[in-house]
């Protein structure tokens, strides 16, 4: 094999791998397309998550102010709470005063 055989040789096979490499890569391009339909249903499902997450937020905040609210509700309650036990045992102490008033002047 000559020099020229070489080159024509070298030039077939470097051409033949060129033409297969660009086949595989245009098969590759076709199988990996992403066509119109998928792109709208990318579309839909991103606008889904957005509406999802939005909810997901309102959820959050309601339950925040609820909780808030709840946990105001129960101070209240709880201070309501203090006071009448406050005033029960006062009237406990005023009714045992009398009590003992009574009994007093009855055993004079």
């Amino acid at each position: 094999m000559n020099r020229s055989e070489f080159i024509i040789a070298t030039a077939i096979i470097l051409f033949a791998a060129f033409i297969l490499g660009w086949f595989v890569g245009w098969l590759v391009n076709r199988f990996t397309r992403v066509t119109k339909a998928e792109i709208g249903e990318l579309d839909k499902m991103a606008q889904s998550l957005h509406e999802a997450e939005e909810s997901r937020d309102q959820a959050i905040t309601y339950l925040q102010q609820r909780e808030a609210e709840m946990t105001n509700q129960l101070a209240q309650t709880e201070a309501e709470l203090r006071a009448a036990m406050d005033g029960l045992r006062e009237a406990r102490q005023e009714a045992e005063e009398m009590r003992t008033r009574l009994e007093g002047q009855s055993a004079s």
